[in-house]
């Protein structure tokens, strides 16, 4: 299934979304941050001609915060699991197979700094913090198991600026060596969604080979967020018939998003098209 993500109407609420991509005939949509909306199930289950997939950051909390299971807050812990619960509580009654959402931080981030430069804070140690990462990612995906909901977790972006500025690396997954340890740490009812912007500005950051770090995590990749950059920020521009993924990208998943941010949406369905004629012919 080929998704288009809401990840580039922040601005919008989630119904908002819906309807301008509906009225484009665009009726795979991956559920991605937006506004704050009440009855947020009724108003997707009312929507029975679109098959969704809920990402990240949705349904959207009243209150923003910054997702992190790995936190050692345990305000934000707790407030990070209770809004997973519920994002897969909702998949569950919509049908949804996947829930996906981002690798755990050594620090909590500032909501409106996400994809950008952070400000400087303490660290939490990375091996400790690793360990905790597992055994929570764990426990809410025997949490998503008994709602027959599989769990995806989306590699991190890392940027040059991000590493100069602290030293070392403040995020966790963004290096293929630790992604492969991760996962064979996880259960069965754990992913890899690969974003392969984030891929491409990690490579750059932490100079390992994009090509060759694709082709290690083929083997755990169930996903993939597509978009390209200039490999030092995580844009979300427009790939093309050419973007480097496509030589090892891994065919017939359930799970191909598109998260371009651009509001054209003819362009959207333009990339889709690519996208699917890539797959069927790469499938022959």
């Amino acid at each position: 299934m080929i998704y288009i993500s809401t990840g580039g109407f922040k601005s919008f609420l989630p119904e908002k979304s819906i309807k301008i991509l509906n009225r484009k005939k665009i009726n795979f949509i991956e559920l991605s941050g937006g506004k704050f909306s009440k009855n947020i199930l009724k108003i997707i289950k009312n929507k029975k001609n679109n098959r969704f997939a809920l990402h990240n950051y949705f349904p959207v909390p009243k209150k923003s915060f910054v997702l992190n299971l790995a936190s050692n807050n345990k305000i934000i812990y707790e407030k990070t699991l209770k809004n997973f619960k519920k994002s897969i509580n909702i998949s569950s009654k919509i049908n949804s197979k996947y829930f996906s959402f981002h690798a755990g931080f050594l620090l909590d981030p500032d909501p409106t700094q996400l994809g950008k430069t952070l400000t400087k804070k303490v660290l939490q140690p990375r091996k400790k913090t690793l360990n905790i990462f597992v055994k929570r990612v764990n426990f809410i995906a025997r949490y998503a198991k008994s709602k027959n909901v599989k769990i995806l977790i989306e590699n991190n972006v890392l940027t040059k600026k991000n590493l100069k500025k602290f030293g070392s690396n403040p995020l966790l997954l963004t290096s293929p060596n630790e992604i492969i340890n991760f996962f064979k740490k996880t259960n069965s009812n754990v992913g890899l969604l690969l974003d392969v912007g984030h891929l491409k500005v990690s490579s750059k950051t932490l100079k390992f080979n994009l090509l060759k770090a694709h082709k290690k995590l083929n083997s755990i990749i169930e996903g993939y967020h597509l978009s390209d950059n200039d490999g030092v920020e995580d844009s979300n521009k427009p790939f093309d018939e050419k973007s480097w993924f496509y030589k090892d990208l891994k065919l017939n998943l359930d799970y191909y998003s598109i998260e371009v941010y651009i509001s054209n949406i003819n362009k959207l369905i333009k990339l889709k098209k690519i996208l699917k004629k890539k797959l069927e012919n790469a499938s022959r």
